[in-house]
């Protein structure tokens, strides 16, 4: 199991400067590699990245002779990126690369055997030793260290491999129905709710007072850098507001239950709706999908076709509702039920029908886990198929 830890450096003005050289280096393997990569082909070649990388290293002696001032791996892991932007190029997952620029996503990658990790300190190949704020979490082996810079901060993150012993499953098995939504952010199929910080609209006077200013100034002068400067801060400080409760929330959604049920929701396609669109992209569904997917044990997504929040979990009758409806109402219910529940308990169902019969009693033979048990989510009701007995109708 790999874990990595993002920790704040804290480097003098030495430091500051030996980054960034080692982010242009890293930065002009990249943009070298991909202009030679383009115009190989085009002569009819077949380029690699491995080839590529070859041909740099037997010509930056004579003519990039500044890149042995900072450590070789800023240089090689570019190639080996570039490689991974081609390969996703050809796989149709992404775009055609683009040359980086400077200030932009500034990085640069150093391998584990290179550094040394001393408490508050980090050891920098050709650099020395710069102070952390913090202390790194983990005990293991340190694979890679990735140094970035962010809003005029330095930070690192280090992907550390943990023993076998750290990664034993002793959790008791449970499972539990997750939804998302813009009211509350998640809402279990217990009945816990998690609200929804909307940490954008409390800082959107100030994001449209800077914005309004930076169009006014002259692109590029210095009037110009100060403004952007200053709205980048709070965009950094809306992105931490908004990690830190989606860390805590998930840590505790994936401390208490081992088998995540959830929505496999068409993120990408919601934000299309120009009323919703600022709401959903401040409540961050993909970032709640992204952290509960590597926290949880085991983790189970429901088609986003499914009708979680119209079909009865009683009686499987669809029924209409708008979203201004909150409230699930049907004939065999005995009293009304919350639709963000209702939903949850829903999902809960559907995630484990593709649950394995060795997994399923193992999860029956768990405790009650809230209102929902278990075995109630397993349960044949009327309305169900015969040769499911967990997909409704």
């Amino acid at each position: 199991m790999y874990r990595s830890h993002v920790i704040r450096l804290i480097p003098n003005d030495k430091a500051q400067t030996h980054f960034a050289q080692a982010c242009g280096c890293s930065r002009l393997a990249y943009n070298w590699g991909l202009a030679q990569w383009t115009a190989q082909y085009r002569a009819g070649g077949k380029p690699s990245a491995y080839d590529l990388k070859k041909q740099f290293n037997s010509i930056k002696r004579e003519q990039f002779p500044f890149v042995y001032n900072v450590t070789k791996s800023a240089c090689e892991r570019a190639f080996t990126n570039l490689g991974v932007a081609f390969e996703r190029f050809f796989k149709k997952l992404s775009k055609y690369p683009k040359f980086r620029k400077k200030g932009i996503r500034d990085a640069f990658y150093i391998a584990g055997q290179s550094v040394k990790i001393d408490g508050r300190r980090l050891w920098v190949p050709k650099l020395g030793w710069v102070r952390m704020a913090e202390r790194l979490r983990f005990l293991g082996k340190v694979l890679s260290v990735t140094i970035s810079r962010k809003v005029g901060k330095w930070f690192v993150a280090v992907v550390v491999e943990l023993p076998d012993s750290a990664c034993s499953d002793n959790q008791v098995r449970a499972a539990v129905g997750v939804d998302v939504g813009i009211n509350s952010l998640m809402v279990l199929s217990d009945g816990t709710t998690i609200p929804n910080t909307r940490v954008t609209k409390r800082y959107e006077r100030a994001l449209r007072r800077l914005n309004r200013s930076l169009s006014r100034k002259v692109k590029r002068s210095r009037n110009w850098q100060k403004t952007k400067a200053r709205l980048a801060k709070i965009h950094y400080r809306i992105r931490c507001v908004r990690q830190d409760h989606l860390h805590k929330a998930t840590a505790k959604i994936t401390g208490a239950y081992s088998d995540i049920c959830m929505e496999d929701l068409n993120v990408k396609g919601m934000v299309r709706n120009k009323c919703l669109a600022k709401a959903l992209s401040d409540a961050a569904f993909g970032e709640v999908r992204r952290q509960l997917a590597y926290k949880a044990k085991r983790i189970h997504f429901v088609n986003r076709f499914f009708a979680s929040t119209r079909l009865c979990m009683n009686c499987g009758q669809l029924h209409d509702m708008s979203l201004s409806e909150r409230i699930f109402v049907c004939d065999c219910v005995v009293g009304p039920v919350d639709r963000d529940l209702h939903a949850a308990q829903n999902i809960l169902r559907q995630g484990l029908s593709e649950v394995t019969p060795v997994e399923m009693e193992a999860l029956a033979s768990s405790s009650t886990v809230g209102e929902t048990t278990i075995v109630e989510a397993g349960n044949t009701q009327k309305g169900c198929r015969k040769d499911n007995p967990y997909n409704f109708l």
